[in-house]
């Protein structure tokens, strides 16, 4: 069965690579991206929708119908940002979108790319792993029919990806030499290949795993 999906963050790293995974599967139909700046790319199963603010999204409801899964790759480092302002973007943001998702596409399937490190209890002393998980757990409790999250932690971009952030794709080409020992320990990192691999699995897959690590993530690729 090839399915219908829903794809923010397509211009990042990650959402790049899911996206990529998503055009060339067999079990994918119709990609949506729906972004702030184009992609330029074109494909026979991509369509593209650019809005300027995710908390009005009056205007693509119509387009969110009857899709089977939203792969959520949206979101901000929270390096150097308040957190009054990450927790707009990383919860308020991502909540918004969902909501809105699901109340469109009942019958549906949501990943979200979270981080390794996340604090599910709320509680700890750091703001954006409190913030995370916060996020996390309000996701579990919307009624979709599953919800996935998805807790990299090394991630070494693939299929000539790079990451927007200067200093990010500087430590990526730092690393790429021992990504190559790393690879071969499947807790010990990932890359953008199996994340959008694994996504894309989640939509007919049923083990009961909510929360996705690297060794989690890579298995789930190769289901």
């Amino acid at each position: 069965m090839q399915h219908k999906v829903v794809i923010t963050g397509a211009t990042g790293m990650v959402g790049k690579g899911v996206l990529l995974e998503c055009l060339d599967s067999s079990k994918v139909a119709i990609v949506l991206a729906i972004n702030r700046t184009t992609l330029n790319i074109k494909h026979q199963k991509l369509k593209e929708i650019l809005i300027d603010d995710f908390f009005n999204l009056n205007e693509i409801e119509e387009d969110l119908k009857g899709y089977d899964a939203c792969f959520f790759a949206l979101g901000i480092s929270s390096a150097g940002v308040s957190e009054d302002k990450y927790k707009k973007i990383t919860y308020e943001l991502t909540m918004n979108f969902a909501q809105v998702f699901l109340n469109n596409s009942k019958n549906s399937v949501f990943c979200y790319v979270t981080g390794a490190g996340t604090d599910t209890t709320e509680k700890g002393r750091i703001s954006w792993a409190r913030i995370k998980g916060k996020t996390e757990n309000d996701l579990l409790k919307l009624s979709f029919k599953a919800a996935y999250m998805f807790r990299p932690g090394y991630i070494q971009p693939l299929r000539g990806i790079k990451s927007r952030t200067k200093w990010v794709s500087f430590i990526y080409l730092i690393f790429s030499p021992i990504y190559f020992i790393l690879k071969h320990f499947s807790s010990a990192a990932t890359n953008t290949t199996n994340i959008g691999k694994a996504m894309i699995n989640t939509i007919d897959q049923k083990n009961g795993i909510k929360i996705y690590e690297n060794k989690d993530i890579n298995k789930l690729a190769n289901y």
